[in-house]
């Protein structure tokens, strides 16, 4: 990604700070008293440095199923679905593999948790290939189905054995990712999500499948004339998406939870597309912008206990980041940066545009 194309992310989090620092004031806070809080919450010390990369991971593996739908031109907005899908998958099996070897087991769960939202995410690329069915009502609507799945099943089919919870039966012992420099959860399953970031990025720029993906996200019916069968690319890519997101929800079980319980994702799905534009669809960039964003979410807790300060504030600031966003893509904002800067962005024009501009 060149250095110009992170001016607007990076502009669009300023402001939304700015504002939020005016509100602040406004209503008698202490900005940097606040700030502190945020900090000391997501990077304080060790423990709470890991935390915020726990909380980070889920939304890289999301994000990264986002984008790769985005670029598209497929608004899959069922990436929370579709994690609950894979980690009903995996909390399915993961009892049931006692006797198995460690590195077969967990392989298992994994695969198990992509199969899951592979499913998830396919059905919606088939409605929208084979019936022309918005993916965005689709997907959205699965994300329903899948969290009312997951609630009937840890109130019956998989609940724990006393029947005294509503949750499953844990894995077993030889299914779970071992943690490191305990008492801290560092796990393998952050490595995974920043392997498969860079192994998205060798796809979507470094390959056929990629390149005719990019094609169909810029104009659809020019790839078709083409000879791209965007069909069945359709109901591939939101397999693809839907596996990144089901692996994402798989390592949560077989790393952090152990089991299935109601409200697993506290929305991770939807959170995941500010990550994706934050970073601009891009996979790498996806790493650092879902560090900021799980560094929002776990300082915000922090910020209530010592300023008093709601963590809905972190969701204002977010969802001010999307609009902002998308208000610097208009075309006023165009004419203007233009006439401010017309060398710079004549430069920077070259680039392909933005596959969420169709948003």
């Amino acid at each position: 990604m060149k250095i110009a194309a992170l001016a607007r992310p990076a502009a669009a989090l300023a402001v939304a700070a700015g504002l939020i620092w005016i509100i602040l004031l406004a209503l008698g806070a202490s900005p940097p008293n606040i700030c502190q809080a945020l900090w000391d919450g997501a990077f304080g010390n060790w423990l709470v440095f890991t935390d915020t990369l726990i909380k980070s991971t889920p939304l890289l593996f999301c994000g990264l199923a986002v984008a790769v739908a985005f670029e598209g031109a497929l608004w899959n907005i069922g990436a929370d679905g579709q994690l609950l899908a894979g980690a009903l998958s995996a909390g399915a099996l993961g009892p049931r593999l006692g006797g198995c070897p460690h590195p077969f087991a967990t392989t298992a769960l994994l695969v198990a948790g992509a199969g899951g939202g592979a499913v998830w995410g396919g059905i919606t690329g088939w409605l929208r290939a084979r019936r022309d069915v918005n993916e965005v009502i689709v997907s959205i609507m699965l994300n329903f189905v899948a969290g009312q799945i997951l609630s009937w099943v840890v109130h019956g089919p998989l609940i724990e054995p006393s029947r005294a919870f509503p949750m499953s039966a844990p894995i077993a012992r030889a299914a779970e990712l071992r943690l490191y420099f305990r008492p801290s959860r560092i796990n393998l399953g952050m490595l995974l999500a920043v392997v498969l970031a860079f192994a998205s990025y060798g796809f979507i720029y470094h390959t056929k499948k990629g390149f005719e993906l990019r094609a169909m996200g810029r104009n659809r019916r020019a790839a078709l004339f083409f000879g791209i069968n965007t069909g069945a690319l359709t109901i591939w890519i939101m397999a693809l998406s839907g596996a990144l997101a089901g692996v994402g929800g798989a390592t949560h079980v077989v790393a952090i939870t152990h089991r299935l319980y109601e409200s697993l994702s506290p929305g991770w799905g939807y959170e995941a597309i500010a990550v994706a534009l934050i970073a601009r669809l891009n996979p790498l960039a996806m790493v650092p912008a879902a560090v900021l964003f799980g560094a929002l979410d776990n300082g915000a807790q922090a910020m209530q206990r010592t300023q008093g300060v709601s963590p809905v504030l972190v969701q204002v600031v977010e969802g001010l980041v999307i609009i902002i966003l998308l208000a610097l893509d208009t075309t006023a904002w165009g004419r203007l940066r233009e006439a401010l800067w017309p060398s710079q962005w004549n430069a920077t024009e070259q680039d392909p545009p933005s596959s969420y501009k169709a948003i």
